[in-house]
């Protein structure tokens, strides 16, 4: 495969949840816009450094600790989001923001 192909990929999994962040109003959906959009900026970043500096394994390490942290933080993301519903029953961005009160 090309990089031109990997990197329209890339453009395709960020679109689709840039749509999905800015339209969705249920907090679930919304984080799911947000991991779309950081999946394509990995899959970007992937294949950009196979591409420029193939026998590095810097780029793969960089890449490897991006998705856990990434996997971290959706973790959080959703025990937050779980501790809010159970306790308020909030599951919509509306209702969310009233709780800065």
């Amino acid at each position: 495969m090309t990089l031109e192909l990997f990197l329209l990929l890339a453009a395709a999994l960020f679109s689709t949840g840039l749509f999905g962040a800015l339209t969705q109003q249920s907090v679930v959906m919304l984080m799911m816009g947000l991991e779309l959009m950081l999946g394509g900026l990995i899959v970007a970043a992937a294949a950009v450094w196979r591409y420029v500096s193939p026998t590095a394994a810097d780029g793969q390490v960089l890449v490897v600790v991006a998705v856990t942290v990434m996997a971290v933080e959706m973790a959080v993301g959703f025990a937050v989001v779980t501790a809010l519903f159970r306790a308020r029953e909030v599951d919509m961005t509306d209702m969310a923001a009233e709780l800065r009160e």
